[in-house]
């Protein structure tokens, strides 16, 4: 059997993913941290994981906490490791679509319900995840067209999808 664990910020998300049916404590330890703080006490040793998956996880964090949330992954993954990444892509049609007012900074936005959002280029993310020390495997855009058939209505996506190696030793 394989043996997951699964880090999230959220209390509340880490009750529900437990109180799922197919949730067994033997495979999956599912506990609350804080990626964003580099004193955050891992409960994953260090160089023991083969594989992470950050979909959707960057975008919501400020950029200045974007390597240290990177570094903390980083130590956990065993050389030879993958980081697998999936983000929002600049000029996304979300993006696109905020109203002034929205904008924190470059490329940083909050949305209506108070959650944010980065929009990341190619380059932003081979930067980022190099400052933190991994190796670029695969970085590039992705694009699809979302479609609300109701409303007739179609747009453009733009995701920013790559796969990032740690060094072997």
């Amino acid at each position: 059997k394989q043996w997951y664990q699964r880090r999230v910020r959220a209390p509340r998300a880490i009750e529900l993913v437990k109180k799922h049916d197919k949730y067994e404590a033997e495979r999956v330890q599912a506990f609350v941290c804080d990626l964003t703080d580099p004193g955050d006490t891992l409960i994953v040793p260090p160089n023991s994981v083969d594989i992470v998956t950050c979909i959707f996880v960057l975008s919501a964090v400020s950029p200045e906490k974007m390597t240290t949330v990177l570094r903390n992954i980083f130590q956990v993954l065993r050389p030879g490791g993958h980081l697998l990444f999936r983000d929002y892509g600049l000029y996304d049609h979300a993006m696109l679509r905020f109203k002034p007012g929205h904008k924190i900074q470059d490329q940083f936005y909050v949305r209506q319900d108070g959650t944010r959002a980065f929009y990341f280029s190619t380059e932003d993310t081979a930067r980022i995840f190099k400052e933190a020390g991994f190796e670029t495997v695969v970085n590039d855009y992705v694009t699809r067209e979302t479609v609300n058939k109701k409303e007739n209505l179609s747009v453009p996506r733009i995701f920013v999808q790559s796969q990032f190696r740690k060094p072997v030793l």
